[in-house]
């Protein structure tokens, strides 16, 4: 559906090209890839970096600084959703992620040249700061971007299926650091990777592909046409003087965000951030896992699982929205802490509990895994799982565990995610839609999906419990369950192309009289 016919007061919609679709789906999913990896490998590479920009002799306090930090992109994205969102319900689609993905890519670049702490100070964490602040705006204008512009061109019986694989972006921008990140590290010693050697340090290179990534997808971006609902609304007059204001304090409106957020996004973010990023800091700062082996767990678990994303966002133009993101939600509220006992059974480092202490070779305070001798006494959990070689690592049975008990994880991450982005557009009108989707979409991602890492490990550094960070995402999943369960409004049945001839008409009525 490429534009609307209009003949007194009929709407007609006409079909486009699936290779027209696929050139759509494609231009806007490369971006939003590029998007997600800036945005990731900045956490891809905590336990490397963290040490770099703050003040030495605390691995603990750095750490979860780092991750602080890393939490503020997120915080900021809701405002990041409110500032393009309006104006790409105002000045169109296209503009807003063309100007989200220069800021993204030129604050990623930038992080790639910063000095660290031990060259400027304290002005490192600041600057590091600030430029997570800009990814964390960017990737808030970003998605709702998107998003939307997929979904405005294709047919209301497929949005599912074809918005699916703007869901599948995040994931793979995911695994893209960790593939980046592994092969960089494969390429030198670890002192030259952590930057202790001469030469440049190969933590920054990955941050400065971001710069060939940015400009081939700028390319591609630029090539784009406005979507064509966006177009007839703005032709026709009907755009939104103000769509802040008409999204957030008109009670229909504001009714259909608050129910989205508490019903859907935010069970959605900690479930995603739980199977995917929570998953991949348990493995290397609890259970001791060996980074690279890690890395390469979460990796293969992630690439296994993202076919699922469409699988499931094409089931719900069958079945529905509403209850495979409910399923997805309660599914992890009744199967994280036994995956993840599983886990710690299987990995061998027998961690029993963590405390903060000074490590005994360096003397800095750092988070310490636990285990028990012999006459059950706590001793500091052996390193497990070294990496050798690709060959050795994906031979071993206990990495084969690791990753399905994360690949169970990751099917829920798609069952939650795969539909969410039909839904979030078939809930909001096309004048306000942008603005209105993003907002509960980044309070739900940014705010309760992207503190979990740093309140997962707060959590378990306070108590000792290594199981205690989960009950965070568990009480969200489960108020999500139910708040969605009683009040989320099924919308596969939504015609978005219906709805703008329904306005046009309101629109021409009150024009007349």
């Amino acid at each position: 559906m490429t534009a609307l016919a209009k003949d007194t007061g009929a709407f007609e919609a006409e079909e486009i090209s699936t290779g027209k679709i696929w050139q759509v789906i494609g231009a806007s999913s490369v971006g939003t890839m590029i998007e997600w990896y800036d945005f990731y490998i900045f956490g891809s590479l905590a336990p490397v970096i963290s040490p770099l920009f703050y003040p030495p002799g605390d691995e603990t306090f750095a750490y979860i600084a780092y991750l602080a930090t890393f939490a503020v992109g997120f915080v900021v994205r809701p405002f990041g959703a409110l500032f393009f969102g309006r104006i790409g319900d105002v000045v169109g689609r296209k503009y807003a992620f063309l100007v989200t993905l220069l800021i993204m890519g030129g604050a990623t670049a930038v992080i790639g040249f910063l000095p660290t702490y031990a060259s400027i100070g304290i002005a490192a964490p600041i600057a590091l700061l600030l430029i997570r602040v800009l990814q964390g705006l960017a990737l808030g204008g970003e998605y709702g971007g998107a998003a939307v512009y997929v979904a405005e061109h294709v047919p209301d019986n497929r949005r599912g299926f074809y918005t699916s694989f703007i869901q599948i972006t995040a994931t793979l921008g995911l695994f893209l650091s960790l593939a980046v990140i592994l092969i960089v590290q494969n390429t030198m010693s670890a002192d030259q990777f952590a930057g202790r050697a001469e030469g440049i340090a190969g933590w920054r290179i990955p941050f400065l592909i971001s710069i060939f990534l940015v400009v081939v997808s700028l390319y591609i971006r630029l090539r784009m046409k406005e979507s064509p609902i966006f177009q007839h609304v703005k032709s026709a007059g009907m755009t939104s003087a103000n769509p802040l204001v008409e999204a957030f304090t008109k009670w229909e409106n504001l009714k259909i965000v608050l129910i989205s957020l508490l019903g859907a996004t935010a069970g959605q973010g900690v479930v995603w951030y739980t199977g995917q990023f929570y998953a991949l800091f348990y493995l290397q700062s609890i259970l001791n896992v060996n980074a690279t082996s890690a890395n390469y767990i979460v990796a293969i678990a992630l690439l296994l699982g993202m076919p699922f994303f469409i699988i499931f966002g094409a089931l719900s133009d069958r079945i529905g929205r509403k209850w495979i993101i409910m399923a997805g939600c309660l599914l992890a509220v009744v199967t994280y802490l036994p995956i993840y006992k599983a886990m710690q059974s299987v990995a061998g480092s027998n961690v029993v509990t963590a405390a903060s202490e000074a490590d005994k070779v360096t003397g800095a305070i750092k988070l310490i895994p636990k285990s028990t001798d012999a006459n059950g006494a706590l001793i500091d959990a052996p390193k497990v799982l070294p990496y050798t070689s690709f060959g050795d690592l994906i031979s071993n049975e206990t990495v084969w565990a690791l990753i399905l008990l994360i690949f169970i994880q990751v099917i829920w991450v798609t069952m939650v995610y795969g539909p969410i982005a039909a839904y979030l557009v078939e809930a909001f009108p096309a004048k306000i839609r942008y603005t209105a989707l993003s907002l509960p979409y980044h309070i739900g991602n940014g705010v309760f999906g992207g503190l979990l890492p740093l309140i997962g490990l707060w959590v378990i550094a306070s108590t000792g419990n290594i199981y205690a960070g989960l009950y965070y995402p568990m009480i969200v999943a489960s108020i999500t369950f139910v708040v969605g369960s009683l009040f989320l409004r099924e919308s596969r049945a939504v015609k978005i192309w219906e709805e703008v001839g329904a306005a046009q008409r309101e629109f021409d009525k009150k024009k007349v009289l």
